[in-house]
Formats: structure tokens, sequence, C-alpha cells
């Protein structure tokens, strides 16, 4: 007798398995009963979806000059399956810019498998990008597939390319040749048909002069190139951004939220943003969140220049900065490992008491790459991951006892 997996069946389009399950209920009595029932009580379930259905999204929101041009080169790039780097700042949104490749091309049936090279361990990324077999180390139980293979007949989107250590990047530059890969402990090569977008925030020249990136892979991955600007070079899309983000917010939280109040806006227009799309979207959801009516007031804005709530109920102002006013210009990066970096670094940890976020936020940077410059510079944290210094009511947050070792914070 033929045996049919779930893995078999979750190929068929959903159209398919709906008029296969329909005909097989109309001779089963029982099943159509629990059909019914099912229907019935989806109907009668709420309609908020989970949070992260906002972070999925592929519409790239904005009219500005520097944004039509993105979405121009992402409709060129439908022409072709060669490799793209898109460039740009923490947070402005390269995975989607990267997902947006995808539904618009001829790929956009297949995967879509994304991968962040710097949160994977490096004594990991080989097995888990060309899977392994049996009994290639202590723990490989089975032979399991590689995110490459899992992408197969999509796009393998490698974000932080430029984190990905130096032994393993010759392998990479020989997938991209061939288009075979070998699982780790495996002799048999493997096609694969995986079109590759990579990002990454890393001066990849730079790296490459520092011995930290091989050329030749640049050049491989550099076919098409696509940059990802601030939000402070689209200024003018905040006002829709701010909308869209309250939209997804408001469907995401069940609240019925339908606009900004004035000051609120113009606090989201002077402020300097450099976290970029994703910091404004984090403070929009939290805005959400914060307030109880619907309308989102300059109150909820938690943490912004110029709130009113920043300083908290004895007006002080916020770290870095005084209340209303900008933080100081952003600094161009200086070279990972450099004594500029390293005093970039403690003067930002030491404004921001120490606190994670805050920190990332302060730098532009996010907390992933927080971590590894924290690594680089072997920067020991006295007090740990703690909440952000916001006074709520005179109180203040307690210190966490003891000091935490960077090397040891998960990044999961």
């Amino acid at each position: 007798m033929l045996r049919v997996s779930m893995s078999d069946l979750s190929r068929l389009p959903v159209e398919r398995l709906a008029r296969l399950l329909m005909d097989r209920a109309s001779e089963d009595p029982m099943l159509l009963g629990r059909l019914h029932e099912t229907i019935v009580a989806e109907n009668a379930a709420p309609a908020v979806r989970p949070a992260r259905s906002s972070q999925r999204q592929t519409t790239i929101v904005g009219t500005s000059p520097a944004i039509r041009h993105v979405t121009e080169m992402i409709r060129r790039f439908v022409r072709t399956d060669e490799p793209v780097l898109i460039t740009g700042e923490s947070g402005t949104g390269k995975e989607l810019a990267a997902r947006a490749i995808h539904e618009t091309s001829g790929r956009r049936d297949g995967p879509f498998v994304a991968v962040n090279c710097a949160a994977i361990p490096a004594n990991l990324v080989a097995s888990e990008l060309f899977g392994y077999e049996k009994g290639a180390f202590t723990g490989a139980n089975a032979r399991t597939k590689g995110q490459i293979e899992h992408a197969n007949g999509g796009t393998l989107f490698l974000d932080e390319i430029g984190d990905m250590p130096v032994d393993l990047q010759g392998h990479l530059l020989r997938f991209l040749q061939d288009g075979q890969i070998v699982r780790v402990g495996g002799r048999e090569a493997i096609n694969v048909d995986v079109r590759i977008v990579s990002a990454t925030n890393v001066r990849i020249r730079q790296a490459i002069a520092d011995g930290r990136f091989r050329e030749d892979l640049y050049y491989r991955l550099n076919v098409l190139t696509l940059h990802q600007p601030p939000l402070r070079e689209r200024a003018e899309d905040i006002d829709l951004l701010a909308q869209h983000f309250l939209e997804a917010a408001g469907r995401d939280f069940g609240r019925e939220v339908l606009a900004f109040e004035p000051a609120a806006l113009d606090a989201l227009r002077r402020h300097s943003w450099p976290g970029n799309v994703r910091e404004l979207m984090s403070t929009v959801r939290r805005a959400v969140v914060i307030g109880d009516g619907p309308v989102v007031a300059l109150s909820d804005l938690v943490g912004l220049d110029g709130s009113a709530s920043v300083g908290g109920p004895n007006g002080s102002a916020p770290a870095g900065g005084t209340n209303g006013s900008a933080p100081a210009d952003p600094q161009p990066p200086p070279r990972p490992g450099s004594i500029e970096e390293r005093m970039r670094l403690l003067d930002a940890l030491a404004r921001t008491d120490e606190n994670v976020t805050l920190t990332a936020q302060d730098l532009g940077v996010s907390r992933v790459t927080l971590y590894r410059m924290l690594r680089r510079h072997a920067i020991t944290l006295n007090r740990g991951l703690k909440d952000p210094p916001i006074a709520r009511g005179g109180g203040s947050a307690a210190p966490s006892p003891g000091g935490i070792k960077v090397g040891d914070i998960s990044m999961g």
C-alpha cells in the first residue's frame, strides 16, 4: 500500500488539498461534521493575528526619491537570477528588500530562507549552511539538510555576510561558481538551484583590506547592488511609515488606533532615528501598547527626542541629550577593532548606564552587532541587561546583581 507522509501533502497546492478533503467529506459524515465545527470555530475567533505578522510584510512603504530608486532597482532585478548584495545601515530594511526581490522574481513560488551569519556560532556555520551526514561529528545522529538545500528552487538570504568566517568563504565561493555543495562529513556533490541575496552593514572594502573578507567572494556576491537608504535620507516617508506601522500594530494587538496627534507626529519628524526604520516601527508599536485612546499622544512616544514622557514625571532629560533637542550628529562608524571604536563604545555605555538596548540605539547598530563589538574589545558589562533608565513614579529599575560576561549572553 502506498504511504503518503505529511511532508508529501504539504507540497500540494492548498486548493488541491481542499478539493480532495471535500471529496472525502462528501462520503464521510463524521469528517463533514468535524469540518463544519472547525469552520464555525474559525469564524467565531477574533481577527487578531500573531505579532510577527507585521514583521513579515514585503510591501516597501514610501514615496521619496530614495525609496523610489530602490523599488525601481528591485523591478529590474526580476530579469535575472544573478546574486544581489544589499548594503545599508542597521535597521534600514535589508531583509524586507530581499523578500521583495524574491516575491517579484520567477522564484516567488519557491522557498525564501533567511540566515543571519552573525548570529550563528562560527563552528556551526558550515553545518548550518551545507548540512551534514550522519556521524560527521558528535551529535550528528542523522543526515540533515543545510539551509542552502532547503532554499532549493528559491532564494537564500545571507544577512550580515561580512561576519562569515574567512575559512568558510571559500566554500561559499565554490558553491556560487559550481552550483554544488558537499555536506559536512560527506563526499557526494549535490546540485542546488538557489539565488543568493546577501546583505551587510559592514564596510566590505575595509574588511577586504583587513583580510577579513575574500575579495573574489565580494565580486561574486556583488553582481547586482542595492543600497538601502537610512531614514534620515528619506524623511518625507516618516508619516507614511508611521501610519503603516500604526495600522499593523492595531491589528496585531486588537486595538483601534487611528492616527497620531499633531504634536506626536511632529516629534516623529524631528527625531534623528539612529536605528532607522526598525526604530520607528518599535517606537510606534510601543506607543500602541502604552496608549489607551484612538489617537497616539506625544506622551505615548517613550524614549523619543523631545517627547514629554522621555524624562518621566520630573521632566528630566534623557541620557545623551537635553529634552527637546536631538542627539549629537551621527559620526561615520570607525574601523572595527580600532581605538576609536572602543572609545565610542565606552562613551555610549556610560551615557546609557550600560543598557544594551539604548546603547545599540545610541551607536545606530543592532543588538547582535553590539554584542560582537563588546566581545571584540573584551568589555564586560558590570550591571548586565536592564530596563531602560526611564523614571516611572519616581522609581527606577534595580540593577542586576553581579556582572554578565558578554560572551555568555545568548544571541538567539
